[in-house]
């Protein structure tokens, strides 16, 4: 299918704008590039019954979150929700659209995690953030009129590398007192390290928004260069079983790098048993579902979350 118009329309003012080379600019000035470059984008927020801020305990420090309540009584479904950004980029407010799109659409509770960036904190930071924020939001979420037998976890990009390695840990770690988690929504997920040999990496390595190279420079910083990658808290893809794991909506874009590592990791998921839906935005790029209100598939894609998970409720 050919690459939505919309879509490359995006891509050529992203372009003419000036993408940031990370590698030639300090850090920091990258970051605040990256969010200056979001913000003029002017991606609505979605109206909801609630948003407040929390700090909760973390493994090293507290860690913020912010929850979105639905319009309605309850108790409602909770989603804990891991931002995307290659593990480097954003914080809360650059995904209030998509959190609060997701809290009305879906009538979920969503609680979006501002976990440790790297390179400061390098792995495993931000995945013990992630697993301490979602035990804590399964042993509190009743206050604040959350259901406790219905939490999925979900994240786009390298949120959803979080996600997954978040379940795999609550089945390993938590043998003994489990946590109960229904489901969760890998939105194009990074389930793999770098291999940029790979048919995607090679036929979208630029051009299409994400590139070949950010990748490696994201993983550089994520894990460096003496890092563990074939540690599946690191690369989903590579653990050895994925039994036992929650059923899982798994989505794609046709015109991302990491798109083969995607569907990959939802064939394995349902090769071990797992109920998987693997939806694949053939027309779509990399990060599209933060790009409301200019690609129409970012709400199409929220509303077929909402639907999966009105079956699970």
């Amino acid at each position: 299918m050919a690459l939505d118009p919309k879509a490359k329309a995006l891509l050529t003012a992203i372009e003419a704008a000036g993408p940031v080379n990370f590698d030639a600019v300090p850090l920091e000035f990258a970051r605040e590039q990256v969010d200056a470059g979001y913000s003029r984008m002017k991606i609505p927020v979605k109206q909801v019954g609630s948003v407040r801020d929390l700090s909760l305990p973390g493994p090293e420090s507290d860690i913020p979150v912010r929850i979105y309540t639905p319009e309605g009584d309850g108790p409602f479904p909770v989603i804990v929700f891991f931002h995307g950004g290659g593990w480097v980029f954003f914080h809360l407010d650059a995904y209030d659209p998509v959190c609060s799109h997701l809290c009305a659409i879906a009538k979920c509770i969503v609680v979006s995690v501002d976990y440790r960036l790297s390179p400061e904190s390098k792995f495993p930071a931000a995945t013990d953030d992630c697993l301490q924020a979602t035990t804590w939001v399964s042993g509190h979420c009743s206050e604040w009129n959350g259901n406790p037998e219905r939490i999925f976890l979900a994240g786009d990009s390298a949120g959803g590398n979080l996600a997954a390695v978040t379940a795999l840990r609550l089945r390993d770690e938590f043998a003994h007192s489990p946590v109960p988690i229904m489901g969760q929504i890998l939105i194009y997920p990074v389930t793999d390290y770098y291999k940029p040999g790979k048919p995607s990496y090679v036929e979208f390595a630029e051009g299409y928004g994400l590139t070949r190279d950010a990748m490696g420079w994201f993983w550089d910083k994520y894990l460096g260069y003496d890092g563990d990658a074939t540690n599946y808290l690191v690369a989903p893809l590579q653990a050895p079983s994925l039994f036992r794991l929650p059923r899982a909506l798994v989505i794609v874009s046709g015109y991302d790098p990491l798109r083969d590592e995607g569907i990959a990791y939802a064939n394995r998921l349902s090769g071990a048993g797992v109920t998987v839906t693997l939806s694949v935005y053939d027309d779509m790029i990399h990060g599209f579902l933060s790009y409301l209100g200019i690609l129409n598939q970012g709400i199409d894609a929220i509303e077929e979350i909402a639907l999966w998970l009105s079956h699970y409720r």
